[in-house]
């Protein structure tokens, strides 16, 4: 049987301080597990030294011209392992948050031809020794209720970005990709179309350095917008692209 060809999509924006220490981090464990994770980083318009870091240390990256936001730099990894004919893209945090271990974990599903999306999750089972703020935690259970309306499937971790998906959806998701809230749409959409997604737990670490994109302030706004969203998600028509 053909081994399945895996991708790590690392978006990144201004991540110097991560970038290096998380591409080997995946170098190591691929060599200690003989596995073979490949790597791909798109540098989002990064104005610090990410990429210098990345190609000074031949980190395979795609440079953005201008800064698309973590939706349009994760549909150019899409794109990325659609043309390079990828089994499986995972979308793999820069900043030292997700754990490579938990990739084999995330990925079996899909190997195993029982899901499509498979969204790595804090909340499924207390595993999990690191908690966001109660904020956060209180407006994600509000978007998976919000979720559950849109599809009738209960979501837990509805803004987790470690996720993998199978080569049928690595093709739609190179298509077409929401540039805004791109976790909890593109799995409303992927779920409308009937495609299986399934959960699996996973624990997650505090960033190592630099500074998150989300901040406090933003995240009522972000929560009210998701919701308004899910619900355009619920009235819209959907089809499954032509398989690949």
């Amino acid at each position: 049987m053909k081994e399945a060809k895996v991708l790590l999509i690392i978006p990144a924006y201004n991540e110097e301080e991560n970038i290096l220490k998380a591409y080997e981090t995946i170098e190591n464990y691929n060599k200690k597990n003989k596995s073979r994770y490949d790597v791909i980083v798109i540098n989002d318009g990064s104005t610090d030294k990410t990429s210098k870091i990345c190609h000074e240390n031949n980190i395979p990256i795609i440079d953005l011209v201008h800064n698309l936001g973590i939706g349009g730099a994760v549909q150019t990894g899409y794109k990325y392992a659609y043309y390079h004919d990828y089994d499986i893209a995972v979308q793999f945090d820069g900043d030292g948050q997700h754990d490579i271990r938990y990739v084999e974990k995330i990925i079996t599903p899909i190997l195993k031809k029982q899901a499509d999306l498979v969204i790595g999750s804090r909340f499924v089972e207390k595993i999990d020794t690191f908690q966001t703020t109660f904020a956060r935690r209180t407006g994600i259970k509000i978007v998976s209720c919000f979720m559950k309306f849109a599809t009738k499937k209960k979501i837990y971790d509805t803004t987790s970005g470690f996720r993998a998906c199978s080569k049928e959806l690595i093709y739609d998701f190179s298509l077409s990709y929401p540039s805004e809230y791109p976790e909890p749409i593109t799995t409303a959409e992927v779920l409308r179309k009937k495609y299986k997604v399934s959960e699996v737990a996973v624990e997650m670490k505090e960033r190592e350095g630099g500074k998150s994109s989300i901040h406090t302030w933003k995240n009522a706004y972000y929560m009210a917008n998701v919701c308004l969203a899910l619900l355009a998600v619920k009235i819209r028509r959907y089809k499954r692209c032509p398989k690949v």
